[in-house]
């Protein structure tokens, strides 16, 4: 489902644009499906993260979180069903992998400036890949609205920027700054160098985070622990093992 030129893309820069998957009615059920999961969860939003121990900030001051939406909504179904999602994750991890957790992050106004990092907090391998994310935009990313930055390349590195930069907050000279429409999706592969910038606009910057790993490591959250009956009936088989909860 990708094309050679987006496959090379991608392994060579680690991050792919797949354009605008989701239509603008899709995103507008989506964003209006989060209000009112913040407006239910209140102060105990995103609580799951925390309840995870490969979750290293189940908590951040500059940005609201929402987890576990595998099972808040069919709304949220695409996000880790989608076959040119799965494609790319697939051209990083290799065939077998498996959904390690479906999240929201809005970075506050003012607030959200991550430094470089990777997604990996073991010990890096070159050239061997154990995670893989894909970034859906729910607001039009801009320079100005705390959209991810990321170090192209860095992910043939095999070291973390904790280990190679003096200072990981700052920017860095080769950093690219995500910028599409709301509805775009892009693939990148977790152990690039990334990070998210200052949100220095009045409104919040949305997004939804499908973060992947391969079958041999452990979910961030536990979909088995999670799972619902109604969730697992809704999904299907095909869905069912990109979970792991067969």
């Amino acid at each position: 489902m990708l094309t050679k030129e987006e496959i090379e893309i991608l392994e060579s820069q680690g991050y792919l644009s797949l354009g605008k998957i989701l239509t603008d009615d899709q995103v507008k059920a989506i964003n209006d499906r989060i209000d009112a999961l913040m407006l239910n969860e209140g102060g105990s939003a995103g609580s799951e993260l925390a309840e995870s121990k490969y979750i290293r900030h189940p908590k951040e001051e500059g940005a609201d979180r929402l987890a576990d939406l595998v099972n808040k909504g069919d709304v949220f179904d695409v996000f880790y069903t989608h076959p040119r999602v799965l494609a790319g994750i697939g051209t990083v991890l290799g065939p077998s992998f498996k959904l390690s957790s479906l999240n929201y992050r809005s970075s506050k106004p003012g607030l959200g400036h991550q430094n470089l990092h990777i997604d990996w907090g073991n010990k890096s391998v070159q050239g061997v890949y154990k995670v893989c994310n894909s970034i859906w935009l729910l607001d039009d990313f801009t320079e100005n609205n705390g959209a991810t930055r990321i170090v192209p390349g860095t992910h043939k590195l095999g070291v973390s920027p904790h280990e190679k930069l003096e200072d990981p907050s700052l920017p860095h000279p080769d950093e690219v700054i995500i910028q599409a429409l709301a509805g775009s999706v892009f693939i990148f592969n977790s152990h690039a160098w990334h990070g998210g910038t200052t949100n220095r606009t009045d409104k919040p910057r949305r997004s939804i985070h499908t973060y992947f790993c391969t079958s041999d490591q452990p979910q961030q959250i536990d979909q088995r622990k999670y799972i619902t009956e109604k969730t697992k009936q809704r999904i299907g088989l095909a869905a069912q093992k990109i979970l792991d909860v067969l």
